[in-house]
């Protein structure tokens, strides 16, 4: 797979990315060096612990073209404490902070309880409604207690990332107004219900992520995966849709840019 922006469309955005893991601590200069030449025009670094949302940050003072979020994944969910709230609402002020996230339920590994993951969601829901800002959304075998906590907050913004759910969930998410992002999972070659669902996405609900470093595209699979292969993505979404890959690129970013509040 070999996709090629033209140099007049320049404008790939990835929506969810990790570059303060350790997996890019050898070379993560050059990663995102690359993503740029590659026609990555600007990277949200996701927090998805309290640590990992201050190195998100720092990491987006550093390059005027990153955006971070702050939040913390459900697996992290059972070593929150209750002194680590006014931490990330501190943190999520900083004005280089477009989202709340990511944040959600995940039933399907449990390495934390569900007990204590859902009232963590609902403290990082009331947090992004009190900042007014977007929220980045995990779920994994938790649709229904995830659109119960959501329906219960409306009205929100909302992306569910990664998406992995069904048709219904879909159409439900959809139904109340969210974004929906597809990562380089959509171009394995036993994902068709992935691929199915995006042909029923409308385009201007679409952004696109890599989910870096996890999820490398088909053919790199037990690489690490980089912010550059978000033009992988959105190749496979031009295919399945029958668009060129330029306007796949210019309307997820118009629909990013629109999401997170970005200039």
């Amino acid at each position: 797979m070999n996709y090629r922006l033209s140099t007049i469309d320049y404008r790939l955005i990835d929506t969810h990315c990790h570059l303060d893991f350790p997996a890019f601590e050898p070379d993560r200069d050059e990663v995102i060096k690359r993503s740029r030449e590659q026609g990555v025009c600007c990277l949200i670094n996701i927090g998805s612990s309290l640590e990992g949302s201050r190195k998100s940050v720092d990491l987006s003072k550093q390059y005027d073209f990153i955006y971070a979020t702050v939040g913390v994944h459900p697996h992290e969910a059972d070593n929150f404490k209750n002194e680590d709230r006014l931490m990330l609402k501190d943190l999520a002020k900083n004005d280089k902070v477009a989202a709340i996230g990511e944040t959600g339920l995940d039933y399907y590994k449990n390495y934390s309880k569900p007990e204590n993951q859902r009232p963590l969601f609902v403290f990082l829901v009331k947090l992004a409604k009190e900042l007014r800002l977007p929220l980045v959304i995990h779920t994994r075998l938790a649709q229904e207690d995830t659109l119960k906590i959501l329906k219960e907050a409306m009205p929100i913004r909302a992306a569910v990332h990664c998406f992995s759910g069904d048709e219904n969930f879909l159409n439900e998410c959809l139904s109340l107004g969210f974004y929906i992002s597809f990562t380089c999972n959509i171009t394995y070659l036993k994902a068709h219900n992935l691929r199915e669902l995006v042909k029923i996405t409308p385009l201007e609900r679409l952004m696109l992520e890599t989910d870096a470093p996890f999820l490398p595209p088909e053919g790199l699979r037990g690489r690490r995966n980089d912010p550059m292969n978000v033009k992988v993505v959105a190749g496979e979404i031009a295919k399945i849709k029958g668009l060129t890959l330029e306007e796949v690129a210019s309307i997820t970013t118009e629909n990013t840019k629109g999401f997170f509040g970005l200039k």
